[in-house]
């Protein structure tokens, strides 16, 4: 079990560690809470929005206030980030909100113009079932920035829907899903589109509990068991944290923590964290890591210093943990 109290000296010891305006004000804001308005905040935020991950995120957006494509990487543009989606969800990760310059708010405009279809962009391809698939896609995003959008509302209440029809029982039903779906979409294959927890979450008031007990059973403990595309899981973690796989093993730990109650099979993945943290209170993937950063997990556009690799470590456990902490205890 992690305290808030613990939880906060691992935050105090990166704002120790790296002075970097970036890593302060994402420790500050998204770790300690520290309100937008906070004269703290307020004072390191010139310094955060002219830093080099923030102007990167700036001068890589296109005019349309995308990244390229939405999904689909365009192999003849080397571009830093390959898609849309993966530039917004870079810009979230690292702390922007739609008040910080006018990135976020340029996305946003991006999104909505798919789904209002106004965009240049063909996203919706003709497949029957890439069509709710992407726009549920397109919707997560949108809510993440502005969440409560109205022009998300059919979209989420028909997953909301099917969400219930599929679980209505308790636990998940194959049958009932693809009911549901043909019954809403209009659409006949057998294939289904995967269910969107994720965009059902962005509005967690309207689910039940029951609802979420329910997917965090059935999507949970299927990754917990048999890993979320690796083949390592949570219960199968070696006594070292500096180990080849500690990297991929993050998709399964966040693809359970969505969900309240996720203790139920993250708890000793948690004890395993907080006993593989270094004598300063940080995490480093080791020099094993090819590629610690991803497409956009990092916080510095320098990618050749170990420095660099413990910052980048160390807010990705502290990012698994804050939401660890808020969905199984009350902060």
């Amino acid at each position: 079990m992690i305290t808030k109290s613990e939880f906060h000296e691992h935050a105090a010891a990166l704002l120790r560690f790296c002075e970097y305006p970036a890593v302060q004000y994402k420790v500050l804001f998204q770790f300690l809470d520290t309100p937008y308005e906070d004269t703290s905040l307020s004072a390191l935020r010139k310094a955060f929005l002219e830093s080099d991950i923030v102007e990167e995120m700036y001068q890589t957006q296109d005019i349309n206030g995308g990244w390229g494509k939405l999904r689909s990487k365009d192999y003849s543009v080397k571009a830093k980030i390959p898609t849309s989606g993966v530039g917004i969800e870079r810009c979230l990760y690292i702390g922007l909100t739609i008040e910080d310059r006018d990135i976020l708010f340029m996305a946003g405009e991006y999104l909505q113009d798919i789904l209002l279809g106004r965009s240049k962009e063909g996203v919706f391809e003709k497949n029957e079932r890439a069509i709710p698939w992407q726009k549920a896609i397109v919707c997560n995003l949108l809510e993440a920035i502005t969440p409560g959008s109205p022009l998300c509302d059919e979209t989420y209440y028909q997953w909301l829907y099917i969400a219930n029809r599929a679980y209505e029982d308790g636990e998940y039903s194959y049958e009932k899903d693809k009911a549901a779906q043909h019954e809403i979409f209009l659409t006949r294959e057998n294939r289904l589109v995967p269910m969107q927890s994720d965009l059902l979450l962005k509005r967690r008031w309207e689910i039940s509990d029951a609802l979420e007990a329910a997917m965090l059973r059935h999507l949970g403990g299927h990754a917990n068991e048999n890993g979320y595309f690796w083949e390592k899981t949570p219960d199968k973690l070696p006594d070292s944290f500096v180990f080849r796989q500690t990297r991929r093993w993050f998709e399964t730990f966040h693809y359970i923590n969505r969900f309240r109650g996720s203790k139920m099979y993250l708890e000793n993945a948690v004890e395993w964290l907080l006993e593989n943290a270094r004598e300063d209170g940080l995490w480093d993937w080791g020099p094993q890591v090819k590629d610690p950063w991803g497409y956009f997990k990092y916080f510095s556009c320098n990618r050749h210093y170990s420095h660099n690799r413990v910052v980048d470590c160390t807010i990705e456990v502290l990012s698994f943990l804050k939401q660890y902490m808020e969905n199984n205890f009350k902060l």
